[in-house]
């Protein structure tokens, strides 16, 4: 199968040499690097036209583009995905190294399962220099024994309806998902939207080995975020109606557009039924005490833990600022 790598750039020419040394050092080289440069302000994009000659050398198609304007990091990658031509998918981000068996270990997969359409891994986290951090990706995001449970066992859907586990530098996907995806919401991150919609109409698995080191630093788009109990007293701290109104806007949008994914009816359902726990949770009282009965109750009832993080959210509820 013919394997399309999508990188998106922007003012990346520190990290570039290296990253495409490690696309170039793969098992299985792709076919062709679309590379998209979202109006960089350094030498990026000349430092791409440089690089090209040692993709050409090895036989891999390279596609250069530069926008006339900053889209930002999701528009851009959808304006990449447009260009990329191969049967299989991988995104790629301008900071990261890549294992050399990452593009042979996913490839085989989809080799493998026909109704597989899109694959994420674990990561190495690596400080800026380059650095093992000690600490995996998945380690960092938390992702339980049964939220993996739940993806292998092809109940990826459930386990995405609470939360997003698939990072974008991790991911792989059939090209074909890309007419069910497109337009790219605005109240969505590229890589939750593939994954969801993935999952609501096909097979998402994830492989727990990791593939790339994923490098933290200060111009990070996104990067790995600890979910550890310091960062669920910052989160207490701050208002939750912006949180939970951009949760609710993200469910809307899902459900608008159910009817041309064909969801099943139960998944359908399943997204009116967190749209309703959210909008419940939205319009409790600022009075803190206030909450505890309802909040308990609806813990009770196994809302939080199909809909939310659990007991987390249910912290976040007792002990968040309206």
């Amino acid at each position: 199968m013919p394997v399309s790598v999508v990188l998106c750039t922007y003012n990346g020419e520190r990290w570039l040499p290296e990253l495409w040394r490690s696309l170039l050092a793969q098992t299985h080289v792709p076919d062709e690097i679309v590379v998209r440069d979202d109006a960089s302000s350094d030498g990026t994009f000349a430092l791409l036209e440089n690089l090209r000659g040692a993709a050409l050398a090895r036989g891999v198609r390279v596609t250069l583009a530069r926008n006339e304007r900053n889209l930002g990091f999701v528009g851009n990658f959808e304006a990449a995905l447009a260009d990329a031509t191969g049967a299989i998918v991988f995104l790629c981000d301008q900071d990261d190294i890549w294992h050399p068996q990452k593009i042979a270990l996913m490839l085989a997969q989809f080799e493998r399962r026909p109704g597989l359409l899109l694959l994420h891994s674990d990561a190495r986290l690596v400080d800026e220099a380059g650095i093992d951090m000690h600490c995996g990706l998945f380690e960092a995001l938390e992702v339980t024994r049964r939220e993996r449970a739940l993806i292998h066992s092809g109940r990826a859907f459930d386990a995405l309806l609470r939360r997003n586990l698939a990072t974008g530098a991790t991911l792989a996907f059939r090209r074909s998902l890309l007419k069910d995806v497109a337009p790219f919401p605005p109240e969505w991150v590229h890589d939750e939207w593939l994954a969801i919609i993935a999952a609501a109409i096909g097979e998402v698995d994830c492989l727990e080995q990791p593939l790339i080191d994923y490098r933290q630093h200060g111009g990070n788009q996104i990067g790995a975020q600890w979910r550890g109990v310091g960062k669920s007293l910052e989160r207490a701290g701050q208002p939750r109606q912006p949180y939970l109104s951009g949760l609710i806007a993200r469910t809307q949008v899902l459900l608008a557009r159910a009817p041309a994914f064909r969801f099943r009816e139960a998944r359908r359902r399943a997204l009116q039924r967190k749209l309703a726990h959210l909008r419940w949770r939205a319009s409790m009282p600022a009075c803190r005490p206030c909450r505890l009965p309802a909040v308990l109750l609806e813990a009770a009832r196994g809302g939080y833990a199909r809909y939310a993080r659990g007991m987390r959210a249910v912290a976040y509820d007792l002990f968040g600022r309206n």
